[in-house]
C-alpha cells in the first residue's frame, strides 16, 4: 500500500512553529517512502474560524517550501482552491458525509444522543472530582429509548451524540515513537461526536476523514495520544483499519515549557518578518525533535528528505533554541544570492528611513554591494539596519571614545594626509586600488598594522571594528571616502 499522510491544521490564526515541523516531518516521511502527502483544513469549531487565515497558512507553507500535492492549495491568483480524488478537503464542506457515518454508528448502538444540559455536565463533573474520580460523563443519556430520544427533539431539546464505548475494554494501538501503548475504556470519556451546532468534533471528522482519504500514517503532536484510543475505538466500530500512529514531541522554550506565544516569536510569520531565510528556519526546526545519524547539522531539503526517519524522532520534547537557529540561519545567508537578500533588506532599510521607496531604483547596486559587505555579519536580514549606518552620508559619527582617543595618536595627522592624497588622485576607488593604496602607505610612510588598518577604518567610518575595510570603500566610492576624509580632518582632528 502506498503512504498517504496528511497536515490537517485548524484555520485558527497564525502558523505555530510547532505546526511547520509537524506539516515538516509529514512531507518528509512521503518523500522518504515515495507517498502522497496531502493538506486538509479542519474548521468544524466555527468558532475558533478566523477570517484569512486558510490563505496565511498555505503561504507559510509555500514560503517553507513544504509543498503538497493534494488537497487545499492556492491557485495563481492566490484563491483558495481544491485538487485531488477525496475531495472536499475543507471539513465544514463534508457534513452531509459526517452525517452518513454518525446515522451507521446510531443505528448499530455505538453512538446515542445525548440531552444533558452544560450545567448538568459541570455539576457531575465537579463532584467526580471531589470524590477523587477521573472527571467524565457518567452515561445519563445512555439509556434512553426512541420514543424519549424521539419526543426530546420534537420539543425542540438541544442534544449532542456520544460515542458509546463499551465497559472494561481495552485498546491497544503502536506508536512508532512511543511503542505499544494501551487504555482501557473504563477510564475514557464517551466522547461527543456530534455538537449542537450539527458540526461534528475533530474526534470524529478525523477518523472519518483519514479512512475516507486512505490515510496510511497519521503524524501530529504528543498532545492528542490521549484521544488517540478514541479515535481507535472508531475505526473498531467501523469496522476499518486504523493507521499507523506517530506522535511528535512538544517544541518547548528554554524553560522546557510548551512554547507559546507569551515566549516571545512563536508564528512562523514572525520570523519572515525580521528576514529569516526559509532554508534556515526550515533546517533548524527539522532538527528539533529529531537527530540524523551523523549528527550533521546543516541540510538542504533535498538532503533532509533523503535522510529524514521517523525511528530518530526523540520521545522527549525538543528545545527551541533561537541562538542556535540564529547559527543556521547565518550559514543560509553567507551562501544566499546578494539579489536575493537585497530584495529582503530594502523594506527593513526603507522602514528604519537610510533610503525612500523613489530611490530604490537608483540605488539598486550600492545597496546590493552594502548587503554583499554586510551579510557575513547578518543572522537574520533585519540585523542590516543596525550595520548599514556606516554606509550613508558624508559626515563620520565616533562611535566610542576609544576612537577620539586613537584619532589623538602621534601618526594619524600623517595617515589622513596620505589617504586624501591617494583618494583624491584615484581614478576610481575600488577594492584592487585600497589594497593597492595601503601597500604604499607602509611603504612610504611605515605605518602599519593596527595603527593602518584601524586608523583608516576610524577615519572612513568612525568605528574600530567592521566589515572588510577595502570592500566597504568600494561601495561608498570616491566621493564619499573624500568627503569623509576632510570631514575627520577639518572637524576631529
Amino acid at each position: 500500500m502506498s503512504v498517504r499522510v496528511r497536515f490537517a491544521p485548524s484555520p485558527t490564526g497564525f502558523v505555530h512553529i510547532g505546526s511547520l515541523r509537524t506539516a515538516l516531518y509529514n512531507y518528509l516521511f512521503a518523500k522518504k517512502m515515495g507517498g502522497t502527502y496531502l493538506l486538509r483544513v479542519e474548521d468544524t469549531d466555527q468558532t475558533r474560524f478566523v477570517d484569512g487565515a486558510i490563505e496565511n497558512m498555505l503561504n507559510a507553507m509555500n514560503w517553507g517550501g513544504v509543498n503538497h500535492t493534494e488537497g487545499v492549495v492556492l491557485d495563481e491568483n492566490g484563491k483558495i482552491t481544491q485538487k485531488g480524488e477525496y475531495g472536499p478537503y475543507i471539513q465544514s464542506e463534508r457534513l452531509d458525509i459526517y452525517k452518513k457515518y454518525i446515522e451507521k454508528l446510531l443505528d448499530e448502538g455505538k453512538a446515542y444522543y445525548c440531552f444533558c444540559s452544560k450545567e448538568r455536565l459541570d455539576e457531575v463533573r465537579e463532584k467526580q472530582r471531589e470524590n477523587g474520580e477521573n472527571p467524565k460523563y457518567d452515561g445519563h443519556c445512555k439509556s434512553l429509548t426512541k420514543e424519549e430520544i424521539k419526543s426530546k427533539i420534537e420539543n425542540g431539546e438541544e442534544y449532542v451524540i456520544r460515542l458509546k464505548l463499551p465497559e472494561n475494554h481495552t485498546i491497544k494501538f503502536t506508536d512508532l515513537v512511543r511503542g505499544e501503548t494501551e487504555f482501557n475504556t473504563n477510564d475514557l470519556d464517551d466522547q461527543v461526536l456530534i455538537k449542537t451546532d450539527g458540526f461534528p468534533t475533530y474526534h470524529f471528522a478525523v477518523v472519518v476523514d483519514d479512512y475516507l482519504m486512505k490515510i496510511t500514517h497519521v503524524i501530529r503532536g504528543e498532545e492528542w495520544v490521549s484521544s488517540t484510543p478514541k479515535h481507535v475505538y472508531l475505526y473498531e466500530a467501523f469496522g476499518w483499519e486504523a493507521p499507523t500512529f506517530v506522535h511528535l514531541p512538544n517544541i518547548l522554550n528554554k524553560e522546557k515549557k510548551k512554547l507559546s506565544k507569551r515566549h516571545g516569536d512563536v508564528a512562523v510569520e514572525d520570523f519572515k518578518k525580521k528576514g529569516y531565510l526559509p532554508q534556515g528556519l526550515i533546517n533548524y526546526v527539522a532538527l528539533v525533535g529529531w537527530s540524523p545519524e551523523d549528527n550533521k547539522e546543516l541540510f538542504t531539503m533535498e538532503e533532509l528528505e533523503n535522510a529524514f526517519s521517523v525511528e530518530r524522532v526523540s520521545k522527549s520534547g525538543g528545545v527551541f533554541d533561537t541562538e542556535k537557529l540564529n547559527w543556521v540561519n547565518q550559514h543560509y545567508i553567507k551562501d544566499a544570492d546578494d539579489n536575493y537578500l537585497t530584495d529582503l533588506a530594502i523594506p527593513f532599510l526603507i522602514e528604519e528611513g537610510f533610503i525612500t521607496e523613489d530611490e530604490v531604483d537608483s540605488k539598486y547596486e550600492f545597496l546590493k554591494g552594502m548587503v554583499s559587505v554586510l551579510k557575513e555579519k547578518l543572522q537574520y536580514v533585519k540585523e542590516i539596519t543596525s550595520h548599514a549606518n556606516i554606509f550613508f552620508g558624508d559626515k563620520v559619527e565616533l562611535e566610542t571614545d576609544e576612537c577620539r582617543e586613537f584619532l589623538n595618536l602621534e601618526h594619524m595627522p600623517t595617515l589622513i594626509g596620505a589617504l586624501l592624497e591617494k583618494v583624491d588622485n584615484a581614478e576610481k576607488v575600488d577594492e584592487e586600488f585600497v589594497k593597492a593604496m595601503f601597500k604604499e602607505i607602509q611603504k612610504e610612510h611605515g605605518i602599519k598594522g593596527k595603527n593602518l588598518f584601524m586608523g583608516s577604518r576610524i577615519i572612513l567610518t568612525g568605528q574600530m571594528h567592521g566589515p572588510d575595510l577595502p570592500k566597504t570603500m568600494e561601495v561608498l566610492g570616491k566621493d564619499i571616502c573624500l568627503n569623509r576624509i576632510k570631514f575627520v580632518k577639518d572637524n576631529l582632528m
